[in-house]
């Protein structure tokens, strides 16, 4: 028998919930609303993060890459990157979202560099990256975070497909002085339900397709509105 749902809008906690209560088998979920009516088959599986055996499978099998690739940074769901030596600042105090704002790039003494709040600094993870079957998200570290350093402003989710070096957006709560190659967020993957028609790297338009072991600027500039 399907489970039937009358209410139009149905927030994710309360799917997640009844799934989990039939763990181990498979149950018809049908919305039914204006215009919102929807029949799969759920599996717990389906929505959860993959686990090292997981990832491990997945780089053995090439769908994730991961460059340099450490076992002792590959946590029990996730993968630790580094920052690499290159930060960037934007050369204009002042930004224009429909400019091409040019940025300049220094790299990380061996004694380390000050960062300090009200200045937004761009970094890039030390490890390259690619993701073909998954949704890769990049997070802070909880000890980045206990030291009041933030690596993304909004940009946490990468797409199917996505190559290259994570640009990270990194600002700060107080001074603190960072180092080249220290530990500063995780990845973590999630599988895809349904199939991709055209991954990250295979898109035209994709603007942060290939990115360097550098930050790179906003590509704002390059939408039309």
């Amino acid at each position: 028998m399907p489970i039937v749902f009358k209410n139009n809008f149905i927030r994710f906690v309360h799917l997640q919930f009844i799934c989990k209560s039939f763990t181990g088998s498979q149950r018809s979920i049908r919305f039914e609303g204006e215009g919102n009516i929807c029949n799969r088959q759920s599996k717990i599986r389906n929505r959860m993060i993959l686990s090292d055996k997981r990832i491990l499978e997945e780089i053995e099998k090439g769908t994730i890459k991961i460059e340099p690739y450490k076992r002792e940074c590959l946590g029990s769901n996730s993968y630790d990157v580094h920052l690499g030596k290159v930060l960037a600042t934007y050369r204009e105090h002042i930004l224009d979202a429909k400019k091409h704002n040019e940025i300049e790039t220094f790299e990380i003494p061996e004694d380390g560099f000050v960062l300090y709040p009200h200045v937004f600094y761009l970094g890039v993870t030390m490890e390259y990256t690619e993701t073909h079957a998954h949704v890769p998200f990049l997070e802070g570290k909880s000890s980045t975070g206990r030291l009041g350093i933030d690596i993304h402003a909004t940009a946490g989710k990468g797409d199917v497909g996505f190559c290259g070096n994570w640009t990270l957006e990194i600002s700060v709560k107080q001074p603190v002085k960072v180092y080249a190659g220290m530990p500063v967020g995780q990845l973590i993957y999630f599988p895809v339900d349904g199939e991709i028609e055209v991954k990250y790297n295979q898109k035209a338009n994709a603007k942060y397709s290939g990115q360097p072991n550098r930050p790179v600027e906003s590509m704002m500039w390059k939408n039309k509105f």
